[in-house]
């Protein structure tokens, strides 16, 4: 049974160093960017410009157009995978894993519905849907109205919801857009656009190390938080003889790779600041290791966006965001708690770089801290 034989205790400083060291955010990496993503298994991607941003704080020299070029060579991916949320992928592993989540997103998709997705005749639907989005890409603006031209007693918002999570759909790049996508994307079927189709294995096992390379040491409820997979009690067993187990403070079982990399808790966290909805701070059922519980509140919002954050010493110490005024670009901080002199002036200059890669034509740019 999983559990046995886990002896030694990961402190949550341990836990926080461990897990900075595989988000690539102890140090910026000399790394590729396909090869980056494939390492983060994916980037959350509701908005287009967080995975940029991602990007830019875990890697060195990280140029926009890089991961723009990525997107037009159709080597990465913006379509619906862990959680149902829009995610930037490698193809290859979109087309490894987009199968195994379909009763994830079915059931999802059931769940948001709630009774409205009993009214649905779901393989009309799709055989309405699939060709449709296999044509050219389309906006779900178009797809809607072209499933109420043939279903026309159908409640058009439940149909385009259907179709968004039950068909493997992607978000097709534009030329000259700053993040590649716009606002309206267009979708297509993605084994049109990636010429292959999806793999059907729906052994979860290899993502479990996949996971734990990116996020781990961690629980099983960790990976089902991460992934919205459930159960994967299974897909450790498979793996344990891979592995090796630690406790947290808390007697919770942690799983992780032998080689993976768990720095001692004095090693040093630089500042970084991180976009909406990142994976640092969405990929554990405990987030402790990098957030408080009630900063984590304070930091999501009603409509359910988790909002841009900074880290200070590796933990989230506040957030943030830009105003643009004609030619100039700030960055405001709203810590959550005081800041050290030398914490603000680190800030102060990761904040103005920041604002150099985001805001590139900006003539000025600054950063302050709100009360």
């Amino acid at each position: 049974m999983l559990g046995r034989m886990a002896t030694e205790v990961l402190s949550s400083q341990a836990l926080n160093r461990a897990t900075l060291a595989r988000q690539l955010l102890l140090t910026r990496e000399k790394m590729p960017v396909l090869r980056a993503v494939e390492h983060l298994v994916g980037l959350q991607a509701q908005l287009a410009r967080p995975p940029y941003l991602a990007l830019w704080s875990r890697l060195q020299g990280f140029q926009r157009d890089s991961l723009t070029k990525l997107a037009h060579q159709r080597d990465v991916v913006r379509g619906t995978m862990m959680r149902g949320t829009l995610h930037l992928m490698t193809a290859k592993d979109y087309l490894r894993y987009r199968d195994m989540y379909r009763p994830m997103l079915t059931a999802a998709m059931h769940s948001v519905l709630k009774e409205r997705s009993t009214s649905l005749d779901l393989p009309a639907l799709l055989a309405t849907a699939r060709p449709f989005l296999d044509e050219r890409p389309r906006t779900f603006e178009e797809v809607r109205a072209h499933l109420m031209k043939h279903h026309v007693e159908g409640d058009e918002r439940a149909m385009g919801f259907a179709t968004r999570m039950l068909l493997p759909l992607v978000q097709v790049p534009e030329d000259g857009l700053d993040w590649g996508w716009p606002g309206n994307s267009g979708f297509t079927l993605a084994e049109t656009w990636l010429g292959k189709p999806l793999d059907t294995n729906e052994d979860a096992s290899p993502l479990v190390l996949r996971y734990l390379a990116a996020f781990g040491p961690a629980t099983v409820a960790d990976m089902q938080t991460w992934s919205g997979l459930k159960p994967l009690k299974d897909a450790f067993e498979k793996v344990r003889g891979k592995l090796v187990e630690f406790r947290d403070e808390k007697k919770r079982v942690l799983f992780d790779l032998p080689k993976a990399p768990r720095p001692p808790e004095d090693t040093p966290a630089p500042v970084r600041f991180l976009p909406d909805y990142d994976n640092l701070i969405l990929s554990h059922a405990d987030r402790t290791r990098v957030v408080t519980e009630e900063h984590r509140k304070a930091m999501s919002t009603g409509n359910l966006r988790v909002q841009a954050v900074f880290l200070v010493d590796g933990r989230v110490a506040g957030m943030w965001s830009t105003e643009r005024k004609k030619g100039s670009a700030t960055l405001v901080c709203k810590p959550f708690v005081p800041l050290k002199k030398p914490a603000r002036d680190a800030l102060t200059q990761e904040g103005e770089d920041v604002l150099r890669f985001t805001e590139p034509d900006a003539k000025d740019v600054a950063v302050t801290f709100a009360k």
